[in-house]
């Protein structure tokens, strides 16, 4: 597909980003932001969510603020409740447009969502309490099928015929998979139970996206904390294995085991553009998940040397005290606000990451000081949105 210069102008990373810090780069030719944002936009209850768009929400009226701030022109929302009809996409996509909201109007004439395992019942006991039925026993943990699900939002065309889920993969394929057990050394999980267990807690995408820069695969997912469990570490051994998937997927030959839910095998061709998103719960520094992460940003074919950072981020961090001050990382690389003492602190779990293939030009993470534009719109959700403009080079 091929864009003309009106387009690109008119079409591409046009928007002013405010209320971050950034690493600049040298500046490249045609570019786009692309983005990944853990809203908090679910509901306790199935049909929660569309309820309170249809009504008028001032959750969702910040967050769309925010990104008609940052003006993304890909970007990945995590925690957007699914229906299959997409209804709760389409009325999110007025706020987006709604003239009476701070920025310019926002419209994506793409998007792509599509079934999650949290809140569908798996029929198996697998919290040993002896029955079979609640949020612990669905194939990722959730209140109602699709909460906490994903939605991926473009200026660009998507080609959703070409799209690869692992949805229903099973964790006990993963070759060398981190089998939870308890402390002295028996399987937490039956092997019944083991050999049926979905590995992704919501869903992983490879979703093809046209762009002015060639096709760029967006690989899209939203692992399990790697907390709220026992002994046996079962949500801190899931996260570390739904992060290797793509670190798997990204190696030439380590992926050839995989194979998608349309039966297709193989991870991602050698060459191709592409970019990790989502809130992958992990922080490379604090917190309770590390290999995984380091895994993955160790991947050869991914930019993991540019941080985004933010001011808000590294200001939060001093003022907050408590678990931050013991933290290891960089403050202003923080993502989220989980509060310190007796919370984790502020960590990095939500990640921009694209292939060498498309340089670097700028970056950062949302999270305007106080008495900034936008300080007030960032406390709808516990994450802050992360932005990297990649360009190419002519």
């Amino acid at each position: 597909m091929t864009f003309s210069r009106r387009q690109w102008l008119t079409g591409v990373g046009a928007g002013m980003v405010v209320g971050c810090a950034s690493n600049r780069r040298p500046v490249v030719s045609a570019n786009m932001i692309i983005a990944t944002y853990n809203t908090s936009l679910y509901g306790s209850r199935d049909g929660e969510l569309i309820e309170r768009l249809r009504s008028g929400d001032e959750a969702a009226r910040s967050i769309a603020q925010v990104l008609r701030q940052v003006r993304p022109d890909i970007v990945l929302l995590n925690e957007f409740d699914y229906d299959p009809a997409g209804t709760a996409a389409r009325l999110f996509s007025a706020y987006l447009m709604d003239p009476g909201l701070a920025g310019e109007p926002l419209l994506y004439g793409h998007r792509f969502t599509a079934a999650v395992n949290t809140g569908v019942p798996s029929g198996l006991d697998l919290d040993g309490d002896g029955r079979s039925e609640g949020p612990q026993d669905c194939w990722g943990y959730g209140l109602h099928p699709g909460q906490y699900g994903m939605l991926l939002l473009s200026r660009f065309p998507i080609d959703t015929g070409r799209v690869r889920s692992f949805r229903q993969f099973r964790w006990a394929a993963m070759p060398g998979a981190r089998r939870p057990h308890w402390p002295d050394g028996r399987p937490y999980h039956s092997d019944a139970i083991w050999a049926q267990l979905r590995l992704s807690s919501k869903s992983h995408w490879d979703v093809p996206v046209q762009t002015p820069l060639g096709e760029v695969h967006v690989l899209a997912s939203h692992p399990t904390p790697p907390v709220f469990d026992g002994p046996e570490d079962r949500n801190g051994q899931r996260n570390h294995d739904e992060i290797r998937l793509w670190t798997d997927y990204l190696t030439p030959g380590g992926g050839d085991y995989l194979i998608d839910d349309q039966g297709r095998r193989g991870g991602l061709t050698a060459g191709a553009h592409h970019v990790v998103l989502g809130d992958l719960n992990a922080d490379p520094f604090d917190g309770d998940s590390r290999e995984g992460i380091a895994g993955l940003l160790a991947a050869p074919s991914l930019q993991s040397d540019f941080l985004p950072r933010s001011a808000g981020g590294r200001l939060a961090a001093e003022r907050d005290g408590g678990a931050n001050a013991r933290h290891r990382g960089d403050p202003a690389a923080d993502t989220g606000a989980f509060g310190a003492d007796p919370g984790p602190g502020n960590m990095r779990v939500d990640y921009v990451l694209p292939s060498r293939g498309l340089p670097i030009e700028d970056g950062g993470v949302y999270w305007p000081a106080p008495g900034q534009t936008g300080a007030d719109w960032i406390e709808a959700s516990d994450h802050r949105l992360v932005w990297v403009r990649v360009g190419q080079v002519t």
